[in-house]
C-alpha cells in the first residue's frame, strides 16, 4: 500500500525547497500582473453561484480572491436561512452541493475556495476584524452543509497527496486540512475522525507528521479516546511518527492506562532513538507521570536513557579533535552544533517539568538516594539531575546536599566523574565561578576561590586560556576578605608568571596596576589590598624552582632579572607603609607567611635576611647597659631577663621608650634634635618584625636559631607593673600607657615563644616554659589594669582585618550594677579618637554618654569599680589583640604537668633537667587549642557567634590557622593525644586523690582553692579539645580513615598496650571504655556535659551502637543525680542550656523514655515541694525551684516527641500488638496527666508558656497517632479505652483553664498559643465522636456548656456568664460519660472539656 508509495517522497521534498523559492519570487509578478488584468467575476446560472451572491460573496476567476461583501457571520445565517426556508428543501442542499462540487473541479477555483476572502471596505456593513475566513471555512460552519463538504474535501484531498507543490508554493493538501481546524461545531465528529485516521494512514510521511499534529485542533473532546487508542497502534507501526504522535498524545485527554501503556512503549525505545527525538519523549514521559508511579518511572526512565553514549562523546570527540586538528568540515560543525542544540532543549525539558511538578523533582532525588551500587548509577546523568534540581527548587536544597555527600563518600561520585561532566562547558564553569566570586556572599566566594584554585593547579594551561575572565575579579576586591584576597592573587599570579610569559604579559600590567593603586591609597583598606596582593605575587615570582626542574640544576634558578623584580616589589611595598606602622605590621606579617608557607630562592632568601636583621637590630634592640634617660611617666627598669649580665654585653629589648615616644608624638609633643634625627619606629611592629625574622633565620639555617637566640632570655626596659595603691591615683593616660605596655609585652613573649618551642636544647626549653610562666602572670595584672580602664582600646595584634574598627568586647563583662548607674559605660574609640558603636545591644544605652573625669566619680561609683569590675573582666573579650600562638608551641605538652624525671627520648635530648609544666601555663596552652579546633574543626551552623559581630571578627586571631587546612590541622592534634592523655589520667587521678582526702564529700576543703579551679578548668578543656577532635565531620572522608585509625590507637592503647591491627569497632569500643571510665573524677556539670558528648561522638562513629547507648543514659543519669559544688556567681553553678542538654541526652537515650519521666516528675518533683525552699530533690539534686522549668520543658517536648514517633497501627495487627500500643498510650497520658497538673504548684510564665505550646502537640499527636487505635480497640478493651479518655478528659479540662488564664492576664506570649489549642481540643472532640459513631454507640456521646475557669478552678465571671448562669450545668456533670445509656455495643466517651465551646465558651473572645 502506502510502503510502496514511499520511494518517490525524497524527490517530493527536494522539489520543495525549489518550489519555494519559486512561490517567494512570485509575489512581484502577481502585482504586475493585478495592474494590467482586470478581474473577472464568474458568472453562471447555477444555484451554487446565485445563492452564494444572495447571500453577499462574489466568487472571482484565476487568481482573484472571492469577495465578502458582508459580515462572515451575517453570511452564513443568509446563507443558512436561504436554504432552510427554500421551497425545494431538502433537494437545494443537495443541488449547491453538487454546485460546490463542479465548481471546485477546476484547480484555480478550488485554491481560491480554500485560501481566505477579501472584505469589501467601502460597504456599511463591514465590522468585526478585517481577517476573513475561506469560503470552505465558511461553508464549514453552516451545519446543513458540513458533513456533505467534509466529504468531499476528502475526495479532492489523495489527488494532492503525492503531487509536488503546486506553481504559486501552496501545499494543497495542508491547506486542505487547515479547513477542518478550530470549527465552532463538528456534526459527525466520529465520521470525521474515522476519514483523518484513514487518510493518516495513507499519506506520505512529510504529510503524516502535520497531519498528525493537526489532531487535537480538528477533534472535538469526546474523540480523544478514540483517537489516541488508534495513535498508539500506529506508534507501534511506524517508529518515524514518534514525536508528533507523543506530541499530540500529550495534548489529549487520555485515561491513564492508556498512557501507561504508551509509556512503557516508548521508555524501551529511549536506547534506540535518535538525539532529535530524544526531548519530546522526554518530555511525554515526565507529562504522563502520577503521585502513585512517579518513583518507579524515573527509575526506569534512570536505567533507560544513557546520556554518557547519546550526549557525550560526539562532544569529547568534537572537543578533543579541535585540540588535534583545527580543520573541521562544516558538516560535522552542524552535527555538533545540532547536538548542542539538542542537549539544550532536552534539558530544558527536564528542568521545567522538575520546576512544575514537585512530585517528580522527589522522586528523581530519591531513586539517586536508592542506588546503591557504583555500577547503577547514572553517573553523568545523576549528578546533573542533582544540580538541575538544586537549581531549580529551593525547599530540596538541604536534601540534596545531604545525598551529595552521602554519594561521594560512598564513593559512588569521584573525581573523574566531575572531570567527564564538565570537561566540555570548562568555559562555563570558569565564568559561573567568576560570577560567585563577584557576588559578595562570602560562603559562595570562599567556595568558588578554592574551586579555581584547584582548576589553576589542576590544569594550568587550560586556565591560562580563559584567564581574561579570572582578570576581571580585580574590579570586585572591595568586598572581599583578606584571606579571600590571598587566594585571588595567588591564583592571577600563578597564571601571570608561568613558563609562558608572554601570553600572560596582559595579566601581569593589570595586577602590577592594581597593585601601584591600592598601595598609593591614604586609606588602610584599599593599602591592605596592595600589600597582601604585592606579597604574594613576590612569593610566585621568588619561588624557589630547582626541587621541580627536572632540567639542569642551574635552570630552575632565580634569574637576576626576576630577582631584580622581587626586590623592587618588596621595597616598593615597605616604602609606601613606612609611614603607618599598622602598614608596616602587616607587611611583615605577610612577608613572614610567605617565608613560612612556601620555600623562597636562596637569592631573594638571602637578600630579606640580612636586610631584615639590620633593620630590626637598630630599630628594637639596645645595649643593656645603656638605660635610656627622658622625662618618662614612670621609671625604666630592665625586666623579664633570664640571665645574670654582669657586664654591658647584654641587650634588651627597648619598648617602654619606643612606646612613648609614639604616644608623645601622636599627642604633638616637639621632639628634640637628637630625637629628630633618628628614624621613629613603632613598638606595634616589634612582634611581627620579630617574627618575620625569625623565620628567615629558621629558613636559612634549617630551624637552628642560634644566631638570634639572645631575643629569647634577653630583658625589656619597662617599669613595675604590679599594680599597688598608686592604681587608683594614676590618671586615664597612665592607666592606657601601662595597658599598652602589658599588651605589647605579652605579644612579644608569644612571638618568642612562637620561635623557639621546637628547640631541643633542655636550657631551651627551661627558658620557654619560663616566657609561659611570665605570660599568665602578666595576664593577671592586665586584667587587674582593665579592670580600672574600661574603655581602653589596646594596640592591635592582628593586621589583616577587613574593618580597622575593632574594639573589645568590655561591656558584656560589666556587672549589673554598674550597667544600671550608667556612668562608666562610654563608647569605644579609635586611636584617632572617632567613635564606634559597640557590638553588645545591651549596652546601647550606655554607650551613649561619655565616661566622666575619675574626680567626678562619687565614692559608691568607685566601690563598686573596686568590687564588682576588677572581677568582671575576662581577657576572651581581647582576643583579637593578642599575636596568634602557633601550632607548633603546643609540642610544650610533651614536658608533662610535673614531669620530676630524666627527659626521655621523645625529646630529642640526653641532659638530665628538671621541665615543669604548672596548671596555670598548661591551662593557657589548652584554652588557645580548644579555640583553633572550635574555629577549624567545627561546623559553621553549630558554632556559636555574638549577636551583630561582623562576619570578619570571628576570624580575628586565626589568619595563621586558616592557611592549613583542616586536615592538617586534625594531623596535628592527633599527634598530641598522647600527652593530653598523660594530663588527662594526672588531672583524674588528682580528683580521685582529693575525692578520698575529702571523704565524698563536695564542699571539702580544697574545693574552694584556685588550684581546685584551675585543674577542674584544664579537665574541661582537655574534654572539649578531645570532643573537637573527634566531632571534626572530615573523619567521614576516605581520606582521612587512617587519620581516625591513628587517634583510637592512642586511646585505646592508653588501656591495652601493644595491640596491632584492631578492628575499627574494637577500638571504638576499647575508646569508649577508656573515656567512661573518667566519670568518676568529673569535678563540674560543664565537664560531665564534655564527657558525655565525647562518648556520644564515639559512638556515632560505630556500626552497632545500641550496646553502649544504655551507657551513655545511665552515665547522664548518674550526673543528674550527683550534687554539683556551686558556682561563685550562681546559686546553683549549672549552667542552664547545659543542664537542658543532659538531660535531653538522657531522655533520648535511655530505653523508657516514659518511666523515666514518670520517675523525674511523680518521685523529683514531689520531693522538691517537700523541701525547704533553696533546698532540692533529694533523688535528682539537679532539681531545684530555678532548674524546674528546664526540666519541664524537657520532659515535655520528649514526651510530645515520643508519642508523635508511635505509629497508630492497623486493624489487621495482631491482639497482642493492640494491647502493647495501648498500654503505652496509658502511660503517655498517665505521664502527661502528672506534668500538666504540675502547673497549679509552678505557674510562673515559663511554665505556663511550656505547657500551651506542648500541650497542643501532645493533643495533635493523640488525634493523629492514638485515635484510630481506639477505632479498632475499643470493642475488645472497652473499659481501658474509657480509662484512658476519662483520664485525658481532666487534662484537656485543664489547658481549656490554662486558656482562660492567658487572656485574663493578656500575656501576649501565652494568648498566641490559645487559638490553636482550641482548635485542637475542638477536633478532640469531633473525633471522639466518630469514633463512638464507628462503634455503633452514638446516643454514648453527650455535651454539655462549659464554664470558663482559672488555674486553680475558679470560675471566670463575664457578661454573658453571668446572664446564662441558671442556664449552665456545671462542668463536672456534663462532662462525664453515661456508662447506663450504652447499649450492648456502646462505649462511652467524654467530651473534651476545652473543646465544647458553646455560648458560654465565647465570653471572654470579645
Amino acid at each position: 500500500m502506502v510502503s510502496k508509495r514511499r520511494l518517490p517522497t525524497s524527490e517530493d521534498r527536494g522539489s520543495l525547497t525549489e518550489d519555494a523559492s519559486k512561490a517567494r519570487k512570485q509575489p512581484l509578478s502577481k502585482k504586475t500582473k493585478k495592474s494590467h488584468v482586470h478581474n473577472e467575476v464568474e458568472e453562471n446560472d447555477s444555484v451554487f453561484v446565485k445563492l452564494l451572491k444572495t447571500s453577499g460573496i462574489t466568487l472571482k476567476t484565476r487568481e482573484s480572491q472571492n469577495q465578502l461583501a458582508v459580515d462572515q457571520i451575517v453570511f452564513q445565517k443568509k446563507l443558512f436561512q436561504t436554504l432552510r426556508k427554500h421551497p425545494s428543501y431538502p433537494k437545494i442542499v443537495e443541488e449547491f452541493v453538487s454546485g460546490l462540487e463542479s465548481y471546485i473541479e477546476d484547480q484555480d477555483s478550488f485554491r481560491n475556495c480554500l485560501l481566505s476572502c477579501e472584505r469589501l471596505q467601502d460597504e456599511e456593513a463591514s465590522m468585526g476584524t478585517s481577517y476573513c475566513k475561506s469560503l470552505i471555512k465558511l461553508l464549514l460552519g453552516i451545519d446543513l452543509l458540513q458533513p456533505a463538504i467534509i466529504k468531499i474535501l476528502f475526495e479532492k484531498l489523495p489527488e494532492f497527496l503525492f503531487k509536488n507543490v503546486n506553481s504559486d508554493g501552496l501545499n494543497m493538501p495542508r491547506l486542505i486540512i487547515n479547513q477542518l481546524k478550530w470549527l465552532d461545531r463538528v456534526v459527525d465528529s466520529k465520521d470525521l475522525t474515522t476519514k483523518i485516521m484513514q487518510l493518516i494512514s495513507i499519506a506520505p510521511v512529510y504529510l503524516q507528521h502535520d497531519f498528525v499534529t493537526s489532531l487535537p485542533e480538528i477533534l472535538g473532546d469526546s474523540q480523544h479516546a478514540d483517537v489516541g487508542k488508534e495513535l498508539s497502534d500506529l506508534l507501534t507501526e511506524n517508529t518515524l511518527l514518534t514525536v508528533p504522535i507523543l506530541d499530540v498524545l500529550s495534548s489529549l485527554r487520555l485515561e491513564p492506562k492508556l498512557l501507561t501503556k504508551v509509556r512503557k512503549l516508548v521508555m524501551g525505545k529511549l536506547s534506540s532513538v535518535t538525539l532529535d527525538d530524544l526531548p519530546m519523549i522526554i518530555k511525554f514521559i515526565l507529562h504522563s507521570i502520577t503521585a502513585t508511579d512517579a518513583l518507579e518511572v524515573i527509575s526506569e526512565l534512570r536505567e533507560n536513557l544513557d546520556l554518557q553514549h547519546c550526549i557525550l562523546p560526539s562532544w569529547l570527540q568534537a572537543s578533543q579533535s579541535k585540540l588535534k586538528n583545527k580543520g573541521q568540515t562544516s558538516s560535522s560543525g552542524n552535527q555538533e552544533n545540532s547536538g548542542q542544540d539538542c542537549v539544550i532543549l532536552l534539558f530544558d525539558v527536564i528542568k521545567s517539568a522538575v520546576r512544575y511538578e514537585k512530585i517528580i523533582s522527589e522522586a528523581w532525588i530519591k531513586a539517586i538516594e536508592n542506588t546503591t551500587s557504583v555500577s547503577e548509577h547514572k553517573q553523568i546523568l545523576d549528578l546533573a539531575m542533582l544540580f538541575i534540581i538544586y537549581s531549580t527548587n529551593t525547599q530540596t536544597k538541604k536534601y540534596i546536599e545531604r545525598v551529595l555527600r552521602n554519594k561521594i563518600r560512598s564513593g559512588c561520585f569521584e573525581e573523574q566523574l566531575l572531570q567527564s561532566t564538565f570537561y566540555v562547558h570548562y568555559v562555563e564553569v570558569i565564568g559561573a565561578l567568576v560570577t560567585h566570586i563577584c557576588s559578595g556572599n562570602e560562603a559562595e566566594v570562599d567556595t568558588a576561590l578554592d574551586v579555581l584554585l584547584e582548576l589553576v593547579l589542576l590544569n594550568p594551561s587550560a586556565m591560562r586560556l580563559n584567564a581574561v575572565f579570572v582578570k576581571g575579579i580585580l574590579d570586585y576586591l572591595d568586598n572581599m576578605s583578606p584571606q579571600q584576597i590571598r587566594k585571588l592573587f595567588y591564583i592571577l599570579s600563578t597564571l601571570a608568571f608561568s613558563k609562558q610569559h608572554e601570553a600572560s604579559s596582559h595579566i601581569q600590567d593589570d595586577m602590577h596596576l592594581v597593585i601601584r593603586k591600592q598601595l598609593s591609597s591614604t586609606m588602610f583598606k584599599y593599602k591592605l589590598i596592595g600589600i597582601i596582593g604585592a606579597v604574594t605575587m613576590a612569593g610566585i615570582i621568588a619561588a624557589d624552582r630547582s626541587r621541580s626542574s627536572s632540567l639542569t640544576p642551574g635552570r630552575g634558578d632565580l634569574s637576576s632579572e626576576q630577582c631584580t623584580q622581587v626586590t623592587s616589589l618588596l621595597q616598593l611595598v615597605h616604602s609606601c607603609s613606612e609611614q603607618s606602622p599598622q602598614a608596616s605590621a602587616l607587611y611583615y606579617d605577610e612577608f613572614a607567611n610567605l617565608i613560612q608557607g612556601r620555600k623562597l630562592a636562596p637569592k631573594v632568601l638571602e637578600w630579606a635576611g640580612q636586610t631584615i636583621f639590620n633593620d630590626f637590630q637598630d630599630a628594637f634592640v639596645v645595649d643593656i647597659c645603656v638605660v635610656p634617660e627622658g622625662d618618662y611617666p614612670f621609671p625604666v627598669k630592665a625586666l623579664y631577663g633570664l640571665e645574670d649580665y654582669d657586664s654591658c654585653d647584654g641587650i634588651a629589648i627597648n619598648l617602654l621608650p619606643l612606646l612613648f615616644s609614639q604616644d608623645f608624638v601622636k599627642d604633638g609633643g616637639r621632639l628634640t634634635s637628637q630625637e629628630s634625627d633618628q628614624k621613629l619606629v613603632s613598638p606595634l611592629c616589634l612582634a611581627p618584625y620579630f617574627r618575620l625574622l625569625r623565620l628567615c633565620v629558621d629558613r636559612q639555617h634549617n630551624g637552628n636559631l642560634e644566631e638570634i637566640d639572645g631575643l629569647l632570655d634577653c630583658p625589656i626596659f619597662l617599669t613595675d607593673l604590679e599594680p599597688g595603691e598608686r592604681l587608683e591615683s594614676m590618671s586615664v593616660k597612665e592607666r592606657s600607657f601601662i595597658c599598652s605596655l602589658i599588651f605589647l609585652t605579652l605579644n612579644w613573649f608569644r612571638e618568642v615563644v612562637n620561635a623557639f618551642c621546637r628547640q631541643t636544647l633542655p636550657e631551651m626549653k627551661v627558658k620557654v616554659l619560663t616566657r609561659l610562666k611570665h605570660i599568665v602572670e602578666l595576664q593577671q595584672l592586665l586584667e587587674k589594669h582593665l579592670a580600672v580602664t574600661p574603655d581602653y582600646v589596646p594596640p592591635l595584634a592582628n593586621f589583616d582585618l577587613e574593618t580597622s574598627e575593632v574594639t573589645p568586647h568590655t561591656s558584656a563583662a560589666v556587672s549589673a550594677k554598674i550597667r544600671i548607674q550608667g556612668n562608666l559605660g562610654g563608647r569605644k574609640r579609635k586611636a584617632d579618637g572617632s567613635k564606634i558603636s559597640s557590638p553588645d545591644p545591651l549596652s546601647k544605652e550606655d554607650n551613649s554618654e561619655c565616661d566622666p573625669a575619675p574626680s567626678d566619680r562619687s565614692p559608691l561609683e568607685k566601690e563598686f569599680r573596686g568590687k564588682e569590675e576588677k572581677t568582671s573582666v575576662s581577657l576572651q573579650n581581647y582576643h583579637a589583640f593578642f599575636r596568634e600562638l602557633d601550632l607548633e608551641v603546643f609540642s610544650i605538652l610533651h614536658c608533662g604537668l610535673v614531669a620530676k624525671f630524666i627527659l626521655d627520648t621523645e625529646m630529642h635530648t640526653e641532659a638530665t633537667e628538671v621541665v615543669q609544666l604548672q596548671p596555670p601555663e598548661l591551662l593557657f596552652l589548652l584554652e588557645d587549642l580548644a579555640q583553633k579546633l572550635e574555629n577549624m574543626l567545627t561546623p559553621s551552623v553549630t558554632r556559636r557567634f555574638p549577636f551583630l559581630k561582623s562576619k570578619g571578627n570571628r576570624n580575628i586571631g586565626f589568619s595563621h590557622l586558616h592557611q592549613r587546612s583542616a586536615s592538617e590541622i586534625a594531623h596535628s592534634v592527633v599527634q598530641l593525644l598522647s600527652p593530653m592523655c598523660n594530663h588527662l589520667e594526672n588531672i583524674h587521678n588528682y580528683f580521685q586523690c582529693l575525692t578520698a582526702k575529702n571523704h565524698g564529700v563536695v564542699d571539702g576543703p580544697g574545693i574552694k582553692g584556685q588550684e581546685y579551679h584551675i585543674m577542674s578548668s584544664c579537665y574541661q578543656r582537655l574534654l572539649q579539645i578531645l570532643h573537637g577532635l573527634f566531632a571534626w565531620n572530615g573523619f567521614f572522608q576516605p581520606e582521612n580513615t587512617n587519620l581516625l585509625y591513628s587517634a583510637l590507637e592512642v586511646l585505646t592503647n592508653r588501656l591495652k598496650p601493644g595491640e596491632p591491627d584492631q578492628a575499627l569497632e574494637e577500638l571504638l569500643s576499647q575508646s569508649f571504655h577508656y573515656l567512661q571510665n573518667f566519670h568518676l573524677s568529673i569535678p563540674s556539670f560543664q565537664c560531665a556535659l564534655y564527657l558525655i558528648r565525647l562518648l556520644m561522638v564515639i559512638l556515632e562513629k560505630s556500626t552497632a551502637p545500641t550496646q553502649n547507648k544504655g551507657k551513655i543514659a545511665s552515665l547522664a543519669r548518674q550526673f543528674l543525680c550527683r550534687v554539683w559544688p556551686s558556682g561563685e556567681k550562681e546559686k546553683s553553678g549549672i549552667p542552664n542550656d547545659q543542664l537542658e542538654a543532659l538531660l535531653s541526652i538522657y531522655l533520648e537515650h535511655t530505653d523508657g523514655v516514659l518511666k523515666a519521666i514518670e520517675e523525674i516528675a511523680g518521685v523529683g518533683v514531689p520531693e522538691l515541694i517537700n523541701s525547704p525552699k533553696e533546698a532540692s530533690s533529694s533523688t535528682f539534686p539537679t532539681l531545684t525551684r530555678h532548674t524546674f522549668v528546664i526540666f519541664f520543658r524537657v520532659m515535655m517536648a520528649e514526651l510530645e516527641k515520643t508519642v508523635k514517633g508511635l505509629q497508630a497501627g492497623t486493624a489487621a495487627d495482631s491482639e497482642r500488638i493492640h494491647e502493647e500500643k495501648l498500654l503505652y498510650w496509658n502511660m503517655a497520658v498517665r505521664d502527661f496527666s502528672i506534668l500538666i497538673n504540675l502547673i497549679k504548684v509552678f505557674d510562673s510564665r515559663p511554665v505556663l508558656h511550656v505547657c500551651l505550646k506542648y500541650g497542643r502537640l501532645f493533643v495533635e499527636a493523640f488525634l493523629k497517632q492514638c485515635m484510630p487505635l481506639l477505632d479498632f480497640s475499643f470493642r475488645k478493651h472497652r473499659e481501658d479505652v474509657l480509662s484512658l479518655l476519662e483520664t485525658f478528659q481532666l487534662n484537656t479540662r485543664l489547658l481549656h483553664h490554662l486558656c482562660g488564664h492567658s487572656k485574663i492576664h493578656q500575656d501576649t506570649k501565652l494568648t498566641r498559643h490559645v487559638p490553636l489549642l482550641k482548635k485542637t481540643l475542638e477536633l478532640l472532640v469531633c473525633r471522639v465522636k466518630a469514633m463512638l459513631i464507628l462503634n455503633n454507640c452514638r446516643e454514648a456521646f453527650w455535651l454539655g456548656n462549659l464554664k470558663n475557669r482559672d488555674l486553680q478552678g475558679e470560675e471566670i465571671i463575664s457578661q454573658n456568664s453571668q446572664e446564662s448562669a441558671a442556664d449552665e450545668s456545671e462542668d463536672d456533670a456534663s462532662s462525664q460519660v453515661s456508662k447506663s445509656k450504652g447499649t450492648e455495643d456502646s462505649g462511652e466517651d467524654e467530651a473534651s472539656d476545652g473543646a465544647k465551646k458553646q455560648e458560654s465558651d465565647e465570653s471572654d473572645d470579645d
